[in-house]
């Protein structure tokens, strides 16, 4: 089964962006578009991408912003002026199909501090948090949102724009040892103090997640990233184990849906806690030092890598 993403080829690789555990790479295709692209050689495997392409165009399919998915044929020859050894390995154990996500030029990542000031809408807040939740995305926290603002310059407001979803869709790592029912915590979900409509999310959403949908979504997946998939013999039934799990995971929302989320406040004094007792264990040597646990090491700035 083939799905409808857009093929291009890469005739550029313009730099890794090391903000990423995967790595990914910003390259220029033959279509004159810029795309940040994960490859199928990094440490997370071809798993991650599977879960890039069910949730982003799950996103997508249900009004949510998420760039553009294109499959990218990479040559790692094309970026044989790349000085570090461990990028280059990672490039020579990619080549062909992977999977590249549009550039946003300017964007800007969804720090705590970006999002002390920016206003977000508690049903779209609900929506994101509904999607998470519905496909077991842990990576959206307060320190780590894996959300974009776009555009940053010129007259359009900026939005919210979803990213890298390489970490949801837990499940199909055990197939065996996840009931669709699972809750999640969901207390330091980066949107959680806009008091989320999750209610109103989910009796929006829900009924639009169709096996349908969910046959099409998981058509986009190609099947090299299926195939040997141990307990299943063809790539379609991967795919159907997917669209069985969430449909089924969908139907239980009532179980899972997450409500409770503590304020602003509330964080901040559980922050301001958990510095504490941090600085109380340390020696008194190392007390001047600043406590950075729980953030992150560099913001994601795109475009500083294009020049």
């Amino acid at each position: 089964m083939a799905g409808v993403l857009r093929q291009v080829t890469a005739v550029r690789y313009v730099t890794p962006l090391r903000a990423g555990g995967s790595v990914p790479g910003v390259v220029e295709a033959d279509d004159l578009g810029t795309y940040v692209v994960k490859f199928t050689g990094s440490a997370q495997g071809r798993k991650a991408l599977v879960a890039e392409v069910i949730v982003g165009e799950l996103a997508r399919a249900l009004g949510l912003r998420f760039p553009e998915l294109v499959l990218v044929h990479f040559d790692p020859a094309i970026a044989e002026h790349e000085p570090h050894q461990e990028v280059r390995d990672l490039l020579n154990a990619s080549p062909g199909l992977n999977l590249g996500m549009d550039y946003l030029s300017g964007a800007e990542d969804f720090t705590p501090e970006v999002a002390a000031d920016f206003a977000v809408d508690p049903l779209e807040a609900g929506r994101i948090i509904w999607l998470d939740a519905l496909t077991a995305n842990v990576d959206r926290t307060t320190h780590s949102s894996n959300l974009m603002v776009w555009p940053t310059f010129g007259i359009a407001p900026p939005r919210l724009w979803l990213i890298d979803h390489g970490a949801a869709l837990v499940f199909h790592h055990r197939w065996d040892a996840s009931a669709p029912d699972r809750a999640y915590d969901f207390r330091h979900h980066a949107l959680g103090h806009y008091a989320p409509d999750t209610r109103a999310a989910d009796a929006e959403l829900a009924p639009r997640v169709t096996d349908e949908l969910l046959r099409a979504v998981t058509a986009e997946v190609p099947d090299a990233w299926l195939t040997g998939e141990p307990g299943f013999a063809t790539p379609d039934e991967v795919r159907e184990a997917y669209v069985n799990y969430l449909s089924a995971r969908v139907k239980a929302s009532g179980a899972w849906l997450p409500t409770d989320f503590p304020s602003r406040a509330e964080l901040a004094a559980e922050n301001a806690l958990r510095a504490a007792r941090t600085q109380r264990g340390r020696p008194d040597w190392l007390k001047r030092v600043p406590d950075l646990h729980g953030k992150p090491a560099a913001e994601q700035d795109w475009s500083v890598h294009l020049g």
